[in-house]
């Protein structure tokens, strides 16, 4: 079959054979690979705007002033960072002042009679007022713009590297809803029209739900995460944070988040497939919970209840709905049995009805059908 049909799915009476599937697999790979290349292909054209949508955490955690400075007490590299704005800020300052003191002196000195000498101290004083004019100009134009910290890299190839797995992992993250939908097609033959119905809004669920929980996660979790740990005694270490070191926790943080999101996914998949029905979940729910939380405790890796909090909200509000969805869908289900059943016991009353103008006309059964 040409390849151009394998992006659709194939129909579930269809038989086809092993060379088929693996054709079909072929394309479907090679469709997804293209896809993925043209997600990573702008991610790393648009990489200085990814880098710094990630290190913007990282530089909320200083706590810059809206002068450039900060109130965070740190080691010896913070205080030298903080030494060198507050220097920038206090040569913007007197710059003007020292020009203010220059053009005072030039006034006075024309408006009185003086003497040599005084003429030749005002004169000193000018050209000292001059120098030291220019000397603060130079430092406040020297003010670097980028007054925050950025993570470090160490080897040669490392910002390459960097850069590149970032925009690798955006990619993926950006083409996983196709990616998931490739997936889906291939296996959808396998399922019968009544799974079908089982695994369709499961499936569309997944994307859904994995890129809210990174965005929870993102302007969430995140922040609060990179604040407490940066911030964590901070006045006994030189604090030097390694680009691939922070981006890799970033990306874990982020994903483990996004997993979690997937609560509701699992709770309709087990009560679907009838392993354990909503009312059992919300009956309970105190232990589901306790379990809630303390998962929340473990992927947040801040001691202090109210990040714990932060994350664990979403994920009961997350398993309510998903406890309330399974309920529906069971009700639906049952209503659906019982219209079958009736429908079915309605068929057995009209047999048993037709077959009664026999019975009476030949109670032992023995007239002939010829």
């Amino acid at each position: 079959m040409p390849a151009v049909r394998r992006v659709r799915p194939v129909a579930h009476d269809d038989r086809l054979s092993l060379v088929e599937h693996l054709d079909e697999l072929r394309s479907r790979l090679i469709v997804s690979l293209l896809v993925f290349f043209a997600a990573f292909a702008i991610c790393y054209w648009q990489n200085d705007w990814l880098l710094h949508a990630i290190n913007r955490p990282l530089e909320q955690a200083q706590h810059l002033n809206s002068d450039g400075t900060t109130t965070n007490k740190g080691g010896p590299l913070q205080e030298q960072a903080t030494y060198a704005r507050r220097v920038g800020v206090a040569a913007k300052l007197t710059a003007p002042v020292l020009q203010g003191q220059r053009d005072i002196n030039r006034v006075l000195s024309r408006g009185r009679k003086l003497t040599a000498a005084e003429q030749a101290l005002l004169r000193r004083q000018d050209q000292l007022l001059a120098k030291a004019l220019a000397a603060e100009q130079a430092v406040a134009r020297a003010v670097p713009r980028n007054q925050e910290r950025q993570p470090v890299t160490l080897g040669v190839t490392e910002p390459f590297v960097t850069t590149f797995t970032v925009a690798g992992y955006a990619a993926l993250l950006l083409s996983l809803p196709f990616l998931l939908y490739q997936a889906y097609a291939f296996v959808l033959p396998a399922f019968s029209p009544a799974e079908r119905k089982v695994a369709l809004p499961v499936m569309a669920m997944v994307p859904v739900l994995f890129i809210a929980g990174c965005a929870f996660g993102y302007f969430v979790a995140l922040p609060r995460a990179v604040d407490f740990l940066q911030n964590f005694n901070n006045e006994s270490f030189d604090i030097l944070i390694r680009a691939s070191d922070y981006y890799k926790f970033s990306v874990v943080l982020i994903a483990l988040i996004g997993l979690l999101f997937q609560i509701p996914v699992g709770v309709l998949a087990v009560t679907r497939l009838g392993i354990i029905s909503g009312r059992q979940l919300a009956k309970n729910r105190g232990y589901v919970i306790l379990g809630l939380s303390i998962v929340a405790a473990v992927a947040t890796p801040t001691p202090d209840p109210v990040t714990m909090l932060i994350a664990m909200a979403p994920l009961v509000v997350l398993f309510e709905l998903s406890v309330l969805m399974a309920r529906i869908f069971e009700r639906r289900a049952d209503r659906a049995a019982a219209a079958d059943q009736a429908e079915s016991e309605d068929d057995d009353e009209d047999d048993d009805v037709d077959l009664e103008p026999w019975a009476a006309e030949d109670p032992d059964g023995d007239r002939s059908l010829s």
